[in-house]
């Protein structure tokens, strides 16, 4: 053919001589062969994973660990009740994965909207706020103005939002910022504060579900705006796949609650 021609005058040997009317290989051709073939069995296999991957049953989600364990995880069971024929994979970490490597479909991140290579589209912003277990509010040293923070321990995590600021912004002197309990998870400092062991500065969307069963309160109205916010992302290419289009619809649904939810 035209095409076994062509590529014989590119690697300037033959690939096949005639015998009996038969096409047979040549001895540089057999020696060719086997890289060939394992080139064309990993394109057969990379293009059968795809196939499979894109019709599968399977949703791979990628997020934070404090995220899933705060917001996310409690609302997978309305979505499995949506989509009963998906199985949902959630797969936490505080790293971005690779997509197509790891065979991701969609994620949630925390951060201000800029993903090289990814879709990106806001889920949540986020407030900062004090929360405490409610029987705080009537101890011994009820916490009534922000003032009677320094007879409380405070509850810190990693996040940049910290205590100086919101103590700052509330015209509070006499209380150290940087006492008390430090957690490298938000998901912990959250159940931390529930069983009553200080006062947290909380996050709209983290805290939602503790404020709405009543498992933590609001002691004070001052809340300091992020400029980062939860984002959904994945890979342009996947923007039309069906079960990454449901899931993406899901999310923003379950959001347009959330806000209610932590006031």
């Amino acid at each position: 053919s035209h095409q076994v021609k062509g590529l014989e005058d590119r690697l300037g040997v033959a690939l096949f001589r005639r015998q009996n009317r038969a096409l047979m290989l040549t001895e540089a051709g057999q020696a060719y062969l086997p890289a060939l073939k394992d080139a064309f069995d990993a394109i057969d296999a990379a293009t059968a994973r795809l196939v499979a991957r894109d019709r599968s049953g399977v949703l791979t989600v990628t997020c934070l660990p404090s995220f899933a364990a705060t917001w996310l995880v409690r609302r997978l069971g309305r979505f499995r009740a949506q989509q009963p024929e998906l199985d949902v994979r959630l797969l936490t970490n505080e790293r971005l994965v690779d997509f197509a490597r790891e065979d991701v479909d969609i994620g949630v991140r925390y951060g201000r909207g800029h993903w090289p290579g990814l879709a990106a589209e806001r889920l949540l912003t986020e407030d900062m706020f004090p929360v405490c277990a409610p029987p705080l509010l009537k101890g011994p040293k009820p916490l009534k103005k922000p003032a009677d923070l320094k007879h409380h321990t405070l509850l810190h995590d990693d996040m940049e939002m910290d205590w100086q600021r919101w103590l700052v912004a509330a015209g509070v002197k006499g209380v150290d910022p940087n006492r008390g309990l430090q957690f490298s998870s938000s998901a912990v400092m959250l159940q931390a504060a529930a069983d009553g062991q200080g006062v947290a500065l909380g996050r709209s969307a983290m805290a939602a579900g503790y404020l709405a069963e009543g498992r933590l309160v609001r002691p004070f109205e001052l809340k300091l705006h992020s400029d980062a916010a939860y984002y959904i992302i994945y890979p342009q290419a996947y923007a039309q796949r069906p079960k990454v289009k449901a899931f993406r619809d899901f999310l923003m649904a379950e959001a347009e609650g959330t806000d209610a939810q932590a006031r």
